[in-house]
């Protein structure tokens, strides 16, 4: 199920990535590192990843939400509750750069793969731990999914607070945002031991990660102790910040200097309003920002989005109309850089992908293959760890590892497309 490969190796190569994760926060980071050419060696118990049942099916276990986070990656299935499926993974570990997890830390210890007994296994190893809540608080073994951390880290209540209503974001903001603090954090520790030859344990964790995210700008007034100003950027909660009404539907324009607002409320035939406003004045500008939003939509209400559009874009003034998911697969920038891609998989048929959207001049980010079916690779890493075939097909026969075969999906095809149940992220 290759894909695209391109001639040279992406800045990972070489780097073995043991991924003891599940669900989107690990994968997700784990696929980053191997669309940056990493060897990824998706370890998966002998049920699979929970996300091979997230999103839009056609084969049991082969869910959209997997597919578009587990490309790039060797999948074996042991069963880790066994002796030999422990000593299988203590063999991956010994030979790994980078071991990824996102169980809670004392299941992992008492599966006996915490930092301790990976580091006995393996000095240099880059040991990151994704966890709910940082382990030096009361919290750290409490359960954590994404709308568990977008209600702790204040983003349900900012909602509130702008929309007039709780809720949480449409999209799994708080897992997606950790994942990728993960990637930072392996490839900071990588440079590290690059430089040292040192190993190190690291943690990732959600809420913590999430809270930093949060107040880089809604810390506000409580960025200085003993001010009685509260928190919360106002800019975004109470300034108007929505998409603007237009003729026929609504259209995103954001002026955001000085001359955006003078060019738009002269272009509109309200000059009046730039001395009204202050438009020149920065700090004024920024106190009269609900009311410059005001006018902004009695402005736009009376005009089509087209008519909009070219205003904007006529005088370099930020603007977009409003695209579906759907959509976005006409958005003349994407078509035009190619971002959607297709390749066949060896059992879901033709897939349309997201590429990589980072761009390497030098060490180049690719897809070289899609998502693996459970335990599609379990053979070839045994064989690469020294198990011959005899003590493989022991291991098969006794249920403690799976062979998946990539031409098949672990279960038998459903009627047409349907969603899958849906969990927490």
């Amino acid at each position: 199920m290759t894909t695209t490969a391109n001639a040279r190796p992406g800045a990972l190569h070489g780097v073995r990535v043991v991924d003891l994760t599940s669900v989107v926060l690990g994968p997700l980071a784990t696929q980053i590192l191997g669309d940056y050419g990493a060897d990824v060696v998706k370890v998966e118990g002998m049920e699979g990843d929970h996300s091979r049942a997230r999103g839009v099916t056609v084969h049991r276990g082969m869910a959209s939400i997997y597919l578009a986070i587990n490309r790039n990656k060797r999948s074996i299935a042991v069963d880790l509750k066994t002796p030999e499926g422990r000593a299988v993974l203590e063999r991956l570990i010994a030979g790994a750069d980078v071991v990824v997890h996102n169980m809670r830390v004392r299941a992992i210890e008492k599966l006996g793969f915490g930092y301790d007994s990976v580091k006995a296994l393996n000095p240099r190893v880059v040991y990151c731990a994704a966890t709910g809540f940082d382990q030096d608080g009361p919290d750290r073994d409490k359960p954590a999914f994404d709308d568990i951390i977008q209600a702790a880290c204040g983003l349900v209540a900012l909602n509130e607070a702008g929309q007039g209503r709780t809720g949480y974001a449409p999209t799994l903001v708080a897992d997606k945002t950790a994942g990728m603090a993960v990637v930072n954090a392996v490839l900071a520790a990588l440079f590290h031991r690059e430089r040292t030859g040192e190993g190190q344990y690291v943690e990732v964790p959600m809420f913590e990660t999430l809270v930093s995210f949060m107040l880089t700008e809604h810390l506000a007034g409580k960025t200085f102790v003993g001010s009685d100003r509260g928190g919360g950027y106002q800019r975004l909660l109470t300034g108007g910040r929505k998409p603007a009404p237009t003729l026929d539907g609504e259209i995103a324009i954001l002026p955001y200097t000085a001359r955006h607002w003078t060019a738009f409320f002269t272009a509109a035939g309200r000059p009046d309003l730039v001395v009204e406003y202050a438009v020149n004045d920065r700090q004024a500008r920024s106190d009269n920002i609900p009311a410059m939003y005001r006018s902004m939509a009695e402005i736009t209400a009376v005009r089509t989005t087209a008519e909009l559009m070219r205003m904007c874009e006529e005088l370099d003034i930020p603007a977009t109309t409003i695209y579906t998911i759907d959509g976005l697969l006409e958005h003349p920038q994407l078509e035009a850089v190619g971002l959607f891609e297709t390749a066949e998989h060896s059992c879901e048929g033709t897939l349309r992908y997201v590429r990589p959207a980072t761009k390497f001049a030098a060490t180049p980010a690719s897809v070289r293959s899609q998502a693996p079916v459970l335990g599609q690779h379990s053979s070839e890493l045994l064989h690469e760890l020294g198990f011959d075939a005899a003590a493989i097909d022991d291991l098969c026969r006794r249920g403690i590892v799976i062979q998946g075969d990539p031409r098949v999906s672990d279960s038998l095809s459903l009627p047409g497309v349907t969603a899958a149940a849906e969990g927490p992220g």
